[in-house]
Parts: structure tokens; sequence; C-alpha cells
């Protein structure tokens, strides 16, 4: 039953994000894809000078998951200090979106959680 209730909100994320679009000011910026499915994540970030992360929006396509997983994870770090962003694992994603997943749908959901954090601090895209 609580699975439902997860599914239908991964579904309202996906098909009406409240986090897309692109930022004509920012002060991050990152995009990667995961090749093997063609997901495809931009994301724009604004942190003022105190370190924290005014807003966030993310650009791009793929399945559900990832988009849902991308409009999920900002609405989660809007407001937080980047040092908090830095700690969050996968496990935090997972327990964000509330479903069991497997390794395939995995990838798709931790994409956006690399994409932040290759924003905020730098990270090189792995060949």
């Amino acid at each position: 039953m609580m699975d439902d209730l997860y599914r239908e909100m991964i579904l309202e994320h996906y098909k009406s994000p409240i986090h897309k679009g692109q930022l004509e000011t920012h002060s991050h910026s990152y995009e990667d894809e995961n090749p093997l499915c063609g997901d495809f994540i931009h994301m724009d970030v604004e942190v003022d000078e105190n370190g924290v992360i005014k807003n966030a929006v993310f650009s791009g396509h793929g399945c559900a998951i990832s988009q849902a997983s991308a409009d999920i994870l900002l609405e989660d770090i809007i407001g937080k200090q980047i040092d908090e962003v830095e700690h969050l694992d996968s496990q935090h994603v997972i327990d964000l979106l509330g479903i069991e997943l497997g390794p395939v749908r995995l990838k798709c959901a931790l994409l956006p959680l690399k994409v932040i954090k290759a924003a905020l601090y730098g990270l090189e895209k792995e060949e």
C-alpha cells in the first residue's frame, strides 16, 4: 500500500515537476548523463554568500525515476547549507523516493545526486 503512495508521488513529480527549468543567474551548474539508458540531467544552482542553496532547477530527459528523483532531491536541498549536501548519500535519495529499486533503476535515481554534487563541488565527469 505504501509503495503505491510512493509510486504515485514519483509519477506526480515526473509529470508536474516543481523545480524544472533554467536559472538566468546561477553560481553553480553541471550536467551529466547515464549512457546506458540515455537519462540526462542539467542543474543550475544559486548559492548565496553564506553557502545556503537559495534556488536550484533541473532540465533534461529520461525515465520517470531519474526526472522525479531530480525534482524531489532539489526540493529537499533548497534552503540547506552546501556542506549538508556534501554528506548526502545514495541511501538518502532512496529514502526520499521510498521504493525498492533494482540495480538499473538505482543508477537512474542516483544520477541527480551525482549531478548536484558535481555542480557544487566541481567533480570531473567520469569517462
